[in-house]
Protein backbone atom coordinates (compact mmCIF):
# COMPACT_ATOMS: atom_id res chain seq x y z
CA UNK A 1 0.00 0.00 0.00
CA UNK A 2 1.81 2.97 -0.94
CA UNK A 3 -1.30 5.41 -1.80
CA UNK A 4 -4.22 5.42 0.52
CA UNK A 5 -6.45 7.36 3.17
CA UNK A 6 -5.13 5.20 6.16
CA UNK A 7 -1.57 5.65 5.34
CA UNK A 8 -1.87 9.72 4.64
CA UNK A 9 -3.06 9.76 8.06
CA UNK A 10 -0.15 7.59 9.64
CA UNK A 11 2.09 10.33 7.65
CA UNK A 12 -0.14 13.18 8.95
CA UNK A 13 0.21 11.87 12.77
CA UNK A 14 4.16 11.33 11.90
CA UNK A 15 4.91 14.69 10.33
CA UNK A 16 3.19 16.25 14.01
CA UNK A 17 5.09 13.92 16.09
CA UNK A 18 1.97 12.05 17.34
CA UNK A 19 2.56 8.79 17.08
CA UNK A 20 4.27 6.23 19.27
CA UNK A 21 7.54 4.96 19.36
CA UNK A 22 6.77 1.70 17.81
CA UNK A 23 4.22 2.97 15.16
CA UNK A 24 7.04 6.01 14.67
CA UNK A 25 9.70 3.66 13.57
CA UNK A 26 7.79 1.51 11.02
CA UNK A 27 6.87 4.65 9.62
CA UNK A 28 10.35 6.49 9.37
CA UNK A 29 11.33 3.36 7.75
CA UNK A 30 8.89 3.02 4.97
CA UNK A 31 9.82 6.43 4.55
CA UNK A 32 13.21 6.15 4.05
CA UNK A 33 12.71 2.80 1.64
CA UNK A 34 9.65 4.67 -0.25
CA UNK A 35 9.87 8.02 -2.13
CA UNK A 36 6.63 8.65 -3.39
CA UNK A 37 5.41 9.13 0.39
CA UNK A 38 8.31 10.94 1.07
CA UNK A 39 7.29 13.20 -1.14
CA UNK A 40 3.70 13.88 0.52
CA UNK A 41 5.58 13.60 3.80
CA UNK A 42 7.95 16.63 3.42
CA UNK A 43 5.04 18.54 1.23
CA UNK A 44 2.62 17.98 4.75
CA UNK A 45 5.86 19.20 6.84
CA UNK A 46 6.14 22.18 5.03
CA UNK A 47 2.62 22.60 5.31
CA UNK A 48 2.85 22.78 9.39
CA UNK A 49 5.85 24.90 9.25
CA UNK A 50 3.71 27.29 7.52
CA UNK A 51 0.71 27.44 10.06
CA UNK A 52 3.71 27.68 12.85
CA UNK A 53 5.18 30.93 11.11
CA UNK A 54 1.58 32.04 11.64
CA UNK A 55 1.15 31.29 15.46
CA UNK A 56 2.24 34.23 18.02
CA UNK A 57 6.02 33.29 19.47
CA UNK A 58 5.97 32.78 23.97
CA UNK A 59 8.44 33.08 26.35
CA UNK A 60 10.25 29.33 26.15
CA UNK A 61 9.88 27.49 29.62
CA UNK A 62 13.21 27.44 31.83
CA UNK A 63 13.71 23.86 31.35
CA UNK A 64 13.63 23.49 27.74
CA UNK A 65 17.62 23.45 27.02
CA UNK A 66 17.53 20.57 29.57
CA UNK A 67 14.73 18.85 28.49
CA UNK A 68 16.12 19.23 24.36
CA UNK A 69 19.55 17.79 25.77
CA UNK A 70 18.32 14.61 27.63
CA UNK A 71 16.22 14.08 24.35
CA UNK A 72 19.57 14.02 22.46
CA UNK A 73 21.32 11.73 24.65
CA UNK A 74 18.69 9.11 24.28
CA UNK A 75 19.10 8.84 21.37
CA UNK A 76 17.51 8.92 17.46
CA UNK A 77 13.93 10.51 17.59
CA UNK A 78 11.80 8.20 14.83
CA UNK A 79 9.08 11.16 15.19
CA UNK A 80 9.99 13.08 12.58
CA UNK A 81 13.64 12.30 10.58
CA UNK A 82 13.28 10.58 7.66
CA UNK A 83 16.66 9.85 7.33
CA UNK A 84 18.35 8.01 4.30
CA UNK A 85 17.83 4.74 2.90
CA UNK A 86 20.67 3.32 4.42
CA UNK A 87 23.76 4.33 6.44
CA UNK A 88 27.40 3.36 6.48
CA UNK A 89 29.57 1.64 9.04
CA UNK A 90 32.79 0.86 8.90
CA UNK A 91 32.92 1.51 5.48
CA UNK A 92 29.90 -0.74 4.50
CA UNK A 93 26.44 0.15 4.23
CA UNK A 94 24.26 -1.39 7.27
CA UNK A 95 21.61 -3.97 6.03
CA UNK A 96 18.05 -2.06 7.29
CA UNK A 97 17.56 1.32 6.22
CA UNK A 98 18.50 4.40 8.64
CA UNK A 99 15.70 4.19 11.27
CA UNK A 100 15.67 0.64 11.71
CA UNK A 101 19.38 0.15 11.68
CA UNK A 102 19.41 1.62 14.98
CA UNK A 103 17.07 -1.25 16.62
CA UNK A 104 18.07 -4.20 14.28
CA UNK A 105 21.18 -5.88 13.85
CA UNK A 106 22.96 -6.41 10.77
CA UNK A 107 22.79 -10.28 11.67
CA UNK A 108 19.48 -11.79 11.18
CA UNK A 109 21.60 -14.96 13.64
CA UNK A 110 21.92 -12.40 16.63
CA UNK A 111 17.92 -12.22 17.19
CA UNK A 112 15.83 -14.41 18.85
CA UNK A 113 13.52 -15.94 16.67
CA UNK A 114 10.40 -17.89 17.47
CA UNK A 115 9.31 -20.38 14.63
CA UNK A 116 5.44 -20.80 13.44
CA UNK A 117 4.97 -22.47 10.29
CA UNK A 118 7.26 -21.45 7.58
CA UNK A 119 7.93 -18.37 9.31
CA UNK A 120 9.55 -17.14 12.46
CA UNK A 121 9.28 -13.91 14.89
CA UNK A 122 11.69 -12.18 16.69
CA UNK A 123 10.94 -9.22 18.90
CA UNK A 124 12.40 -5.79 18.31
CA UNK A 125 11.04 -3.41 21.25
CA UNK A 126 9.59 -4.58 24.27
CA UNK A 127 6.42 -4.07 24.32
CA UNK A 128 5.47 -0.20 24.42
CA UNK A 129 1.99 1.16 25.49
CA UNK A 130 0.05 -1.93 23.72
CA UNK A 131 2.33 -2.13 20.68
CA UNK A 132 4.34 -5.57 19.99
CA UNK A 133 7.36 -4.69 17.46
CA UNK A 134 8.70 -7.58 15.61
CA UNK A 135 10.56 -8.94 12.31
CA UNK A 136 8.83 -11.36 10.92
CA UNK A 137 10.92 -13.62 8.69
CA UNK A 138 8.33 -16.01 5.88
CA UNK A 139 10.30 -18.71 3.85
CA UNK A 140 10.55 -17.98 0.52
CA UNK A 141 7.02 -19.54 -0.91
CA UNK A 142 5.83 -20.37 2.33
CA UNK A 143 2.71 -18.98 4.21
CA UNK A 144 2.21 -17.66 7.58
CA UNK A 145 -0.94 -19.12 8.99
CA UNK A 146 -4.38 -17.65 8.42
CA UNK A 147 -5.17 -15.24 10.47
CA UNK A 148 -7.38 -11.85 11.44
CA UNK A 149 -6.88 -9.58 14.04
CA UNK A 150 -8.57 -8.22 17.81
CA UNK A 151 -6.86 -4.82 16.70
CA UNK A 152 -4.72 -3.45 14.01
CA UNK A 153 -1.64 -4.81 11.99
CA UNK A 154 0.92 -2.69 10.28
CA UNK A 155 3.36 -4.48 8.25
CA UNK A 156 6.35 -2.50 6.24
CA UNK A 157 8.19 -5.50 3.40
CA UNK A 158 11.99 -4.58 4.39
CA UNK A 159 13.17 -7.74 2.01
CA UNK A 160 11.57 -9.65 -0.51
CA UNK A 161 7.83 -9.58 -0.94
CA UNK A 162 4.37 -11.49 -0.48
CA UNK A 163 0.75 -11.87 -1.53
CA UNK A 164 -2.80 -12.18 0.13
CA UNK A 165 -6.38 -11.30 -0.77
CA UNK A 166 -5.99 -7.87 -0.44
CA UNK A 167 -2.46 -7.13 -2.65
CA UNK A 168 1.09 -7.45 -3.84
CA UNK A 169 2.94 -5.96 -1.33
CA UNK A 170 6.67 -5.30 -2.21
CA UNK A 171 9.79 -3.54 -0.34
CA UNK A 172 8.78 -0.30 1.06
CA UNK A 173 4.88 -1.02 1.13
CA UNK A 174 2.66 -1.39 3.79
CA UNK A 175 -0.19 -3.43 4.41
CA UNK A 176 -2.22 -2.08 7.00
CA UNK A 177 -4.93 -5.08 8.57
CA UNK A 178 -7.45 -5.05 11.21
CA UNK A 179 -10.27 -6.91 12.74
CA UNK A 180 -12.19 -6.73 8.90
CA UNK A 181 -9.47 -8.76 8.03
CA UNK A 182 -9.29 -12.57 7.68
CA UNK A 183 -6.08 -13.07 5.51
CA UNK A 184 -3.18 -15.73 4.83
CA UNK A 185 0.39 -13.35 3.34
CA UNK A 186 2.19 -16.02 1.36
CA UNK A 187 6.02 -15.37 0.70
CA UNK A 188 6.77 -15.13 -3.07
CA UNK A 189 9.46 -17.76 -4.21
CA UNK A 190 12.94 -16.99 -4.93
CA UNK A 191 13.82 -15.04 -1.93
CA UNK A 192 12.69 -14.86 1.99
CA UNK A 193 10.55 -12.13 2.51
CA UNK A 194 11.31 -10.33 5.53
CA UNK A 195 8.87 -7.69 7.55
CA UNK A 196 8.40 -5.24 10.64
CA UNK A 197 5.33 -5.88 12.10
CA UNK A 198 3.58 -3.99 14.60
CA UNK A 199 0.37 -4.77 16.44
CA UNK A 200 -1.21 -3.28 18.77
CA UNK A 201 -3.82 -6.35 20.13
CA UNK A 202 -2.81 -10.45 19.33
CA UNK A 203 -3.53 -11.79 16.26
CA UNK A 204 -6.24 -14.51 16.05
CA UNK A 205 -5.46 -17.79 14.07
CA UNK A 206 -8.39 -18.89 11.82
CA UNK A 207 -9.52 -21.96 10.01
CA UNK A 208 -10.08 -25.11 11.79
CA UNK A 209 -6.66 -26.03 12.83
CA UNK A 210 -5.84 -22.71 13.77
CA UNK A 211 -9.21 -21.95 15.85
CA UNK A 212 -7.86 -25.17 18.09
CA UNK A 213 -4.41 -23.47 18.73
CA UNK A 214 -5.81 -20.37 19.50
CA UNK A 215 -5.80 -21.15 23.34
CA UNK A 216 -2.16 -22.21 23.19
CA UNK A 217 -0.22 -19.45 21.37
CA UNK A 218 0.23 -15.74 21.73
CA UNK A 219 1.23 -14.04 18.00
Amino acid sequence: MTDSPALDDLLLAHAAGKLDEPVALLVATHLALNRPSRQRYQRYEAVGGMLLEELEPCEMDASALTATLARVERGPNVNGAIGAARTVHGGRPRRWPAPLCHYVPDSLDELRWQGFGGAAEAEVLPEHHGYRTRLIRVRAGRAVPAHTHEGEELTLVLEGSFRDASGHYRRGDIEIADASIDHQPVADPGQDCICLAVTNAPLRLTGPIGRLLNPFVRI
